[in-house]
């Protein structure tokens, strides 16, 4: 009886780590809660007003949140985009069933449709949050024949993981701030170093994700333990995707709303 219930407790595990991937729970909050300083009182209103209250921290997780529930299945594919390496997006037939470019665009139309129902609009809000957060994860944006990297088995420092792991939880949870510890203490930058972050498309974003996946891909092998040395040099870098995303994520609702 208690290794049956050993193993239960291993499988939940198991199913939860993976139900919340993408930078897990607090990447998406900090990305969120960064997001929320750089929008205009404007856009603040009306994002108050859809989600009666609610921060856009709280609701980014919410595109996890439903992965358990079959009605959203379709959802799925949206939380990445697979393509070669040495290709650019569009220049390989998309996903039939969709993809996090195409995952975007469609919460970008249906917030921007003044027919669209408040019901539809906070839905794809909430979705829209989590798209861009999932954007700046770099494995995100990986190979389809390791699964953006979940294939490669590798330690992190004594537990066993693999590089997709790595990149959307280890680091931060080896790092122990908070999403409101990591939106606090972002990166002061200049008008000119903020408007270069905020240059270009969510295509020309896909790129630079993907360039830096390369760098992940070629970061480690399978097999191998990473640790301190690891941690030393990426986790500036995490950081640094998370206030891209959160930059990034308030262009396009400043634009929106």
């Amino acid at each position: 009886m208690r290794i049956f219930i050993s193993s239960l407790l291993i499988l939940v595990s198991l199913n939860t780590n993976a139900a919340f991937g993408d930078w897990g729970k607090t990447g998406h909050r900090a990305t969120g809660a960064i997001a929320a300083k750089h929008l205009t009182r404007r856009t603040q209103r009306a994002i108050c007003k859809l989600l009666n209250g609610q921060s856009l921290a709280l609701v980014s997780i919410y595109a996890d949140e439903i992965k358990s529930d079959v009605q959203y299945k379709k959802y799925g594919p949206w939380h990445y985009v697979n393509y070669s390496l040495d290709k650019k997006y569009g220049e390989e037939s998309p996903n039939e069933k969709g993809d996090l470019v195409q995952g975007i665009q469609k919460c970008i139309t249906v917030l921007r449709d003044d027919t669209s129902s408040d019901v539809d609009k906070v839905f794809y809000l909430k979705m829209l949050v989590h798209l861009v957060g999932d954007l700046h994860q770099p494995l995100h944006v990986g190979r389809s024949e390791d699964k953006g990297g979940n294939a490669i088995q590798v330690k992190w420092f004594r537990d066993g993981s693999n590089l997709h792991r790595v990149w959307d939880s280890d680091m931060l949870d080896y790092y122990k701030m908070s999403y409101s510890e990591l939106s606090e203490n972002t990166k002061r930058m200049t008008k000119t170093e903020m408007e270069k972050i905020k240059k270009g498309t969510v295509l020309d974003w896909i790129e630079e994700s993907q360039d830096l996946a390369k760098e992940v891909y070629a970061s480690a092998s399978t097999g191998e333990k990473l640790s301190y040395a690891y941690a030393y040099k990426y986790i500036p870098v995490v950081r640094e995707q998370l206030q891209k995303g959160g930059i990034r994520l308030a262009k396009i609702l400043n634009n929106i709303f």
